[in-house]
This record gives C-alpha cells, structure tokens and sequence, in this order.
C-alpha cells in the first residue's frame, strides 16, 4: 500500500471532534492494535475545514496516546500520511501521522486583561 504525504498547512485550523481511543482490531475478544514497536494504536476524530469549504471530519490513526488532546482543542498533526484500500466491493481513504498535539492557547492580550473595573 503506498502511503501519500498530506501538506497540513493547506487544511485550514485543525480541531479534535473525537477524543484519543484505542483502534480496536478484534471487537469480540476487544483486542487493541499495536504497532511493530508494540505502542497501542489510537485513533483521534478530527475536523478540517478549508477556506470557504464545508467542514470533514477524518480519522486518524497515531502510535500512543496522544497527550493533551481534548475534544474541540485545536490540534497540530505531524507527519500525516493517507491511505487509498479497497476489500471486495468496499474501498476508501485512511490517515495516520506520526503525532498529533495540542496547540498552546495564546495568551490573553494585556488589553484584554486590563479591562474591567476602573478608579
């Protein structure tokens, strides 16, 4: 399967939609996948929207629990990789990166935080 670099900084502002959860490989025995390092898998629901475009939300897969990362956060991915797969008559789209972080809030502006109540 050949994997396709994705440029993030042409996706507009990143935001988790689904917290971190482990990608479960077997729902019976609820077996989580590992990869060749034996880091657990975990998937993060997460909505993209470029300039003027209707918002998609996309799964992606990353080694480890990705720290920090809170639903509605804004979120930088690295490294994110896609994935065309096909099984019989079914076929798609994948995404995994090698890590997806918080992105600091900025700080409050000292304009901001010297408003209120004056003498």
């Amino acid at each position: 399967m050949q994997s396709i670099p994705v440029d993030t900084t042409r996706l507009g502002v990143l935001r988790c939609a689904v917290g971190p959860e482990p990608k479960i490989t077997d729902f019976e025995s609820k077996e989580v996948k590992k990869d060749r390092d034996g880091n657990t898998i975990y998937t993060v629901a997460v909505t993209v929207r470029q300039d003027r475009r209707r918002v998609s939300v996309i799964e992606i897969a990353v080694p480890g629990e990705p720290k920090g990362v809170a639903e509605g956060s804004e979120v930088r991915v690295t490294g994110l990789e896609a994935f065309a797969w096909a099984m019989g008559d079914r076929h798609g789209i994948s995404f995994r990166a090698a890590a997806i972080t918080p992105v600091p809030a900025a700080p409050a502006s000292s304009a901001t935080a010297s408003k209120g109540g004056g003498a």
